[in-house]
């Protein structure tokens, strides 16, 4: 009868009740593809910190009938983002970053006096420059537009006390890239390469353009589907500029959602919810809002954190431009996530269902991110 205490603690916390991570059927995927007209997408499916399932569908490029494979280089986008706050977090394990230490600390002189790569003479005359933590440029706090070229006059500016209120802005990321740079002595592109893709054994990811991506890359299509031809780009830039597969996605998430390489304080950090969201959606960055979120929506450390009803933390990062949709939602109570990346931004529209039919019923604020409230 040894085994009845183990059986019955497992029937108590429902964790025989908890089906399987599962991919969608081929003729799923084929069916929400063929409604939203979709060119091309790649799945992969996380259980329980292992990679379970890394499939793709349609086309690279649709006008020269190239399919798309697992292993097709695709934009990360903004899941850069998550993969540089992933490295930043391994630096404050060995002391060698302070999340909470103000900017003038961290960095050789004033935040205004540097002219390249960027500029940040326009901070001259706000003070506020001072009170910038890394923790507060993680959690998208700063107070910044997205980038400043979305401003009227293109100029860099505060638009609120740094740290009160979350507003979505790669500012804040090209600053994070001048800490590393400029006060560590780092480079980024190495150190990526060197803590995170090598790492993890992502041997098709790079922070900037390889010339043999050039044989099997994914060209994009935009909400009208029309083609645009893959950006070859050349500088590393931690706010998106990570070329990658979804083979190479699932190993780094799967890493992720295991907490390898981190210490488990800065592991928990990573998704811990640091700064509640109150803004209605995430775009435009800028809005304000009294939104109450029920799922306790709030800014983790390059990823976004929710209460979900599996019994733990929930946390996304999307990757998003004209020809690009990129989305991976992690449950920390199943170890389980879902990786979705699209060279279609239509993607956008089908990835509620097919999170759902891969980590079941959650509570991802569809709302939030998309600006739209899927069907069920």
């Amino acid at each position: 009868m040894k085994w009845f205490i183990p059986l019955f603690a497992c029937l108590l916390s429902s964790c025989a009740a908890t089906p399987p991570a599962q991919s969608p059927a081929d003729p799923e995927i084929t069916q929400l593809m063929q409604r939203e007209k979709l060119q091309g997408l790649a799945l992969a499916v996380i259980d329980d910190g292992q990679i379970r399932s890394v499939r793709s569908w349609g086309w690279r490029n649709a006008e020269k009938g190239l399919p798309l494979q697992t292993n097709t280089i695709m934009y990360g986008a903004s899941l850069t983002k998550a993969a540089f706050a992933y490295m930043l977090l391994q630096l404050v394990d060995e002391g060698k970053l302070d999340l909470d230490a103000p900017l003038e600390r961290l960095l050789p002189k004033p935040l205004p006096d540097y002219r390249e790569p960027d500029d940040y003479a326009d901070l001259a005359r706000d003070e506020r420059w001072r009170k910038l933590t890394p923790r507060i440029l993680l959690t998208h706090s700063a107070g910044f537009a997205n980038f400043r070229w979305l401003e009227p006059d293109k100029k860099l500016r505060f638009h609120f006390e740094p740290g009160s209120r979350y507003s979505y802005s790669g500012e804040g990321l090209t600053i994070l890239q001048l800490i590393v740079e400029q006060g560590l002595k780092l480079d980024t592109g190495a150190e990526m390469q060197r803590r995170v893709f090598d790492r993890f054994g992502m041997r098709n990811t790079s922070m900037k353009w390889r010339p043999d991506f050039a044989a099997n890359l994914a060209d994009g299509y935009d909400e009208n589907g029309k083609m645009e031809a893959h950006d070859e780009r050349s500088r590393v830039r931690a706010a998106g500029s990570m070329d990658t597969t979804i083979e190479d996605q699932a190993k780094l998430w799967a890493g992720i959602v295991r907490g390898d390489g981190l210490s488990p304080a800065s592991r928990a950090a990573m998704v811990k919810g640091w700064l509640p969201i109150v803004s209605r959606h995430q775009f435009p960055t800028l809005e304000e809002g009294t939104a109450s979120w029920p799922q306790q929506l709030a800014a983790g450390l390059g990823v976004v954190s929710f209460r979900d009803r599996s019994g733990g933390a929930g946390w996304f990062k999307g990757g998003h431009n004209e020809i690009t949709a990129n989305m991976v939602i992690c449950l920390d109570a199943r170890r389980r996530c879902v990786v979705m990346l699209s060279n279609d931004v239509r993607a956008e529209r089908i990835y509620p269902e097919l999170a759902r039919r891969v980590l079941g019923e959650n509570d991802m604020p569809w709302a939030w991110e998309y600006n739209f409230t899927p069907p069920h």
